[in-house]
């Protein structure tokens, strides 16, 4: 949806931009909300605590029987992870086609949000043996985190002119980065002190993971009083089934400059995301760090990533969004690089890993949300966005494919974590091939002066 959109939806206010910096407020508090479900629960306390209830509820051999099919109990959150991804990309093409529409995104992402937040809340239940609750818990929270993440996602080019969106979307990246850091601090106060509160440390665990379900909840209010619904543009009735998906990906190849970026943020960002799952890994088996090491190492990341966000959103606004993006790919394949050369049980060296990792993590990730919007059609915005998100969730199997085949195959996680650079060299070959200029214009948006 271009500026004059914009303009207009805003034209019965006495002030239109305060309108629009006062909704823009609002949405960067979603971030603010759902960001907490990433850090906590996903990277720092879900996996080995649903691995170690699974374990608890396996038979001699080490296996569990979900729907009577055999699973490794290691295997369990893999798998549930990988559920709730094919369980995402089934929904988000139709949810996104509905969303633009019918113009009502607000209430579809309401809906998305509460139903991630309560699965979440209802985390603190999962004790025992209850890996299969958990792993039910698991499959919902993601996918209907997914879903909003799309959803949020499309509200950027319809709150932000061309000009303002590097920093509306690297200021959303920071405040989600900030609300991680300052709750997994807490956490980590909880945890580690655990018996000082009375508390077993699987309680203090399950009050981790339900806290962050009552921040996502809470929060998500903020976003879902100030964001405000569209005019629908699209008025065609909705196509049922999983035809939309197909519609989607046919109007999309009438514009094979913004498949183009697609392709190559769907190669770069699966490295980013193989990064950010692995280096637990690699910190551990290789370099043979203690936990306690790691959580503060995904703090670090989390902290620095808000300035890396702030920053590289500055840097957009001088040199372009394109330029800025290569340039972090850049970094990316230096960090990687330098991570390979690391020497075990050098905790201080892996903080600096860590550094690097962070002030080059939400930069990158905003800066591509934001140049993806304008490559988008007005009134097609959320069905375009969970494409997006397709590319962002429903193919980050392929870098932790990789990492593993390169480990099977020499037994050095060294070499698993330098084959990622792969994915930094080929993304960046592919997006300095896409004119993104001559891109916006076939997507019918208008041209920054800057991008």
């Amino acid at each position: 949806m271009g500026t004059d959109t914009l303009r207009s939806d805003a034209a019965g206010g006495a002030d239109p931009a305060a309108e629009r910096r006062r909704e823009q407020r609002g949405w960067y508090f979603y971030d603010w909300a759902c960001s907490v479900y990433s850090t906590s629960v996903l990277t720092v306390f879900l996996g080995p605590y649903l691995t170690s209830v699974a374990e608890s509820a396996a038979d001699a051999d080490g296996y569990v029987h979900p729907l009577g099919i055999p699973v490794r109990a290691g295997s369990f959150f893999a798998y549930s992870v990988s559920l709730s991804v094919i369980v995402a990309v089934l929904v988000m093409p139709l949810v996104g086609a509905a969303a633009d529409r019918s113009g009502r995104k607000k209430p579809l992402l309401a809906a998305a949000a509460y139903t991630g937040a309560a699965a979440t809340t209802a985390m603190f239940f999962l004790d025992g043996d209850r890996y299969l609750l958990g792993g039910l818990l698991l499959v919902v929270a993601n996918a209907a985190q997914s879903v909003a993440m799309m959803l949020y996602n499309s509200y950027l080019p319809q709150i932000a002119p061309p000009e303002e969106r590097d920093a509306v979307s690297s200021r959303g990246w920071a405040f989600g980065y900030a609300a991680g850091s300052l709750v997994l601090i807490v956490n980590l106060v909880l945890y580690t002190g655990h018996d000082s509160f009375g508390l077993s440390e699987s309680a203090a665990v399950r009050i981790c993971l339900a806290s962050a379900g009552l921040w996502w909840g809470a929060f998500a209010l903020i976003p879902l009083r100030r964001l405000r619904d569209r005019r629908a543009v699209a008025l065609e009735a909705a196509l049922p089934g999983f035809r939309q998906l197909a519609a989607t990906v046919r109007d999309m190849r009438r514009r094979p400059l913004t498949l183009a970026f697609l392709l190559a943020y769907l190669v770069y960002n699966d490295g980013i995301q193989t990064v950010i799952s692995q280096a637990s890994v690699y910190g551990s088996e290789e370099l043979g760090l203690g936990q306690s090491t790691l959580i503060v190492a995904v703090l670090l990341v989390q902290v620095l990533a808000v300035a890396g966000a702030l920053a590289l959103g500055r840097l957009a606004r001088r040199y372009g969004a394109k330029r800025t993006i290569l340039g972090s790919l850049i970094a990316w394949t230096v960090t990687l690089a330098a991570g390979y050369f690391l020497p075990a049980g050098a905790p201080a060296w892996f903080f600096v890993l860590a550094a690097g990792i962070g002030l080059v993590l939400g930069g990158s990730q905003a800066l591509s949300r934001s140049l993806f919007s304008h490559l988008v059609p007005p009134g097609k915005e959320a069905e375009y966005f969970s494409a997006y998100e397709l590319s962002d969730r429903g193919m980050s199997w392929l870098g932790p494919l990789l990492f593993g085949l390169t480990y099977q195959l020499t037994g050095s996680y060294r070499d698993a974590i330098i084959s990622l650079v792969a994915f930094f060299v080929i993304g960046f070959v592919l997006l300095a091939r896409v004119p993104v200029r001559r891109a916006i214009g076939d997507a019918g948006n208008p041209v920054p002066e800057r991008i």
